[in-house]
């Protein structure tokens, strides 16, 4: 399941967030068509990096064509952290547990999943039926020379998780299991779905401009023999200037990951680019471009290259009421 399949070429498309007419358009511009309800392509597959869920105008029906893809074999995906929430907002917890849910019910988490819930108000079914297909969902894909996954590619803890689940998928035991971070199952899901981060420094919090006051801040998953703090932020809130050129200690050093120049090229979303589409290393791309905020839907053509192009990224420019593909 953790396997891509093989293909005259890949279209990887990055955090759509209910932007289904944005993701309609794209496609079509990639020379994906319409048969029978599904967009397919003579040679080609598309592969989404998750997060179709949450936040935008239309997540039913991006999930419905992105699903109707995948289950017709034009499309792979893998699991986003919208999804696994969405699981975690969903699924009770066992007996004995203090929670009633596996993601806590409060203000900020219903918040987050609002957009979708609301949107399948009259269609519980349905929702209920995504859920369980959001469980055959690989937490990473590896093909012939690149890989996929949401937010980070950590190559230990997946060696680890491949031994103990051959078939890519959460189980229901890592679900439960994954409540608990310092877990491995936590620390497996937080690492692969949201990425790396540091703790900072002295006590000190950032405000986010999404409203979240943090004390922690992401870093580069990539970056080769950084120093400072500033060489390893990566998100959408920088941090204060004073702390930009403070020196990486030697035992923060040590908690960073680094994806080294000579591995396979690999696809990430979930960062909140801005900007112009292009590769940050010649073996590293996020394809995730703000849809939802009005930025950009982003995929890069994939053709086997060894290392990545920046003419290769197609994109299409969300903006407000567009018309149906």
């Amino acid at each position: 399941m953790s396997q891509v399949k093989e293909a005259g070429g890949y279209d990887i498309i990055g955090d759509v967030h209910g932007c289904a007419r944005a993701l309609g358009t794209l496609l079509q511009n990639m020379g994906y068509r319409k048969h029978n309800g599904i967009y397919r392509h003579p040679s080609r597959i598309a592969i989404f990096v998750g997060d179709i869920v949450d936040r935008g105008p239309r997540v039913r029906e991006a999930l419905h064509l992105v699903r109707g893809m995948v289950e017709s074999g034009y499309a792979q995906m893998t699991m986003g952290n919208h999804e696994y929430n969405a699981l975690g907002y969903c699924t009770r917890a066992r007996p004995g547990s203090p929670r009633t849910f596996l993601r806590e019910h409060n203000a900020r988490h219903t918040r987050q999943i609002a957009e979708t819930l609301e949107q399948f108000e009259k269609y519980g079914r349905e929702w209920n039926d995504f859920l369980e297909w959001f469980r055959t969902i690989p937490l990473f894909l590896e093909g012939q020379g690149f890989r996929v996954v949401h937010a980070c590619w950590d190559q230990t803890l997946i060696d680890q998780f491949r031994e103990r689940h051959p078939d890519g998928l959460i189980s229901d035991d890592l679900l439960h299991s994954s409540v608990v971070r310092e877990s491995f199952a936590g620390h497996l899901l937080d690492r692969l779905l949201r990425g790396t981060d540091l703790p900072l420094p002295d006590g000190r919090s950032i405000h986010g401009r999404d409203g979240l006051v943090r004390s922690f801040f992401r870093t580069k998953f990539w970056e080769i023999n950084p120093q400072t703090y500033g060489d390893v932020v990566f998100q959408p809130d920088g941090l204060p200037d004073d702390l930009m050129s403070r020196p990486l200690t030697s035992e923060e050093q040590s908690r960073l990951l680094t994806y080294e120049a000579h591995q396979p090229p690999v696809f990430v979303g979930h960062y909140w680019r801005s900007g112009l589409p292009r590769a940050i290393r010649p073996n590293v791309a996020c394809l995730d471009y703000s849809a939802v905020k009005y930025g950009k839907l982003v995929a890069y053509r994939y053709d086997g290259e060894k290392q990545l192009s920046d003419d290769k990224f197609v994109w299409i420019d969300v903006f407000k009421g567009m018309p149906e593909p």
